[in-house]
């Protein structure tokens, strides 16, 4: 980003950062790239760009033009130095994390986690050798008293899902860090920065699903590793030995030495993106470049909408309960006031008098809001999580995930307030209907 750029507000970066016209043809959009390799000057200029004395195109498993700019882009909304794509989510997590954890290594997690992640950090790590330390809730002494030798990373949401906890971000960075572990976040329901931006706070590496709000349209996949280029990987070698030994890969060549800040970014591209191939194609990275350049209007209409729906519903005599960080009588609140300075996200959860049979009826009865497994969209989404997202967890983690049998969860989205409430009532009159 242009020292010009650096000084630019969130609205303006969502259009400008990371891109400018097109040398070759003035082109005002970012074009799409839709190359598979590219061609080099002369020989030493690509072995120059295979050994990493020169940064450049190669590949575009490794890098291209039009994911590059979408990486620059959300790298200048989160506060980070550097930004490495991927072609989901889970991708970009998994990404985070090898980086850092080998076979024999731990990392610590809040049980308030999203089910895929869940399932990625108890299932799939260990058959690699990386165990998942599950801490309840985000307490910064229960924590740091799970953190050992071993430990290489501590792993929180930014707004937890299911239950929108809002953890202490400077406590927890504060325990890590005085252990030398980076504190790695998943801002997915931060909204590419908007509502709340973990770097300011502490955080060393911000992950998102892109496929949310940044997207925005439920159209595309994909995923984003942020570094912050704060984590002093040469302080901490003893932990991080992959960081300052020679790398096997390039002849010797060692990261930290080599590439200071941006170490931790430059090897997830070199070395896991490469060898993982899951590369972010540049179609779907223009569709989340155009998604970005609406991020602010859609994540205001979003929280505004969230609030009023939170209000009819509290008053509502078909609901027993709801869960919004935006209401006073919510755990995460006063900390949701100091971190999500924009509003307090688009998504809530209630539940239905009558549990789970009751529940179903409810979102079976909607015509304008759709039962999907998606958040973030600009379409208002309903979801029984019981039997959905978290279904491949157990009854008790379940329970500790804060998943309820007669819990629904609303991605509230953009259109007329009155309209997503006019669904609401004609679908609890109808399961009433049916129950009489």
């Amino acid at each position: 980003m242009s020292s010009e750029q650096q000084d630019l507000r969130f609205e303006t970066l969502q259009l400008h950062a990371g891109h400018e016209p097109d040398a070759a043809t003035n082109s005002r959009a970012v074009p799409i790239y839709a190359t598979t390799s590219y061609a080099f000057n002369d020989s030493a200029h690509g072995a120059r760009l295979f050994g990493l004395k020169e940064l450049g195109n190669i590949y575009s498993r490794i890098g291209n033009p039009t994911v590059d700019v979408f990486e620059k882009r959300i790298a200048a909304l989160e506060g980070g130095v550097a930004a490495v794509a991927a072609s989901s989510g889970q991708g970009a997590q998994f990404m985070a994390i090898s980086a850092l954890a080998h076979a024999g290594d731990n990392i610590i997690s809040t049980t308030n986690l999203y089910g895929g992640t869940y399932n990625q950090f108890k299932v799939l790590f260990p058959r690699m050798g990386i165990t998942t330390k599950f801490v309840p809730g985000e307490r910064p002494e229960d924590i740091a008293a799970a953190i050992d030798d071993r430990t290489k990373a501590v792993y929180v949401e930014s707004i937890g899902n299911p239950r929108y906890n809002v953890p202490d971000f400077e406590a927890i960075a504060k325990v890590a860090h005085e252990k030398g572990v980076p504190l790695v976040v998943d801002n997915t329901f931060g909204a590419g920065g908007y509502f709340c931006r973990p770097i300011e706070h502490g955080a060393d590496i911000v992950v998102h699903s892109a496929t949310k709000w940044i997207g925005g349209h439920g159209t595309t996949i994909g995923g984003v590793v942020i570094d912050s280029g704060k984590f002093d990987w040469g302080k901490n070698a003893a932990r991080f030995p992959q960081f300052v030994e020679p790398s096997e890969g390039y002849h010797g060549l060692r990261f930290w030495e080599t590439f200071g800040p941006v170490s931790y970014a430059i090897r997830v591209r070199v070395e896991i993106l490469r060898d993982l191939g899951t590369a972010l194609n540049p179609f779907a990275a223009q569709q989340l470049l155009l998604g970005l350049e609406t991020l602010s209007l859609r994540a205001e209409r979003h929280a505004s909408n969230a609030t009023a729906l939170v209000d009819w519903l509290q008053k509502n005599e078909n609901v027993s309960w709801v869960s919004y960080p935006g209401l006073e009588n919510h755990p995460s609140h006063e900390t949701a006031k100091r971190f999500l300075t924009r509003g307090f996200g688009g998504v809530l959860s209630f539940g239905v008098k009558g549990g789970a049979a009751a529940g179903s009826q409810v979102v079976d009865g909607f015509k304008l809001i759709s039962n999907l497994a998606n958040v973030g969209d600009s379409k208002t989404l309903a979801i029984h999580p019981w039997s959905t997202t978290h279904e491949q967890l157990s009854e008790q983690e379940k329970f500790d995930s804060g998943v309820t049998e007669d819990g629904i969860r609303i991605s509230v989205g953009t259109e007329h307030i009155d309209d997503i409430i006019a669904d609401f009532e004609q679908s609890f009159k109808a399961a009433k209907a049916l129950n009489a």
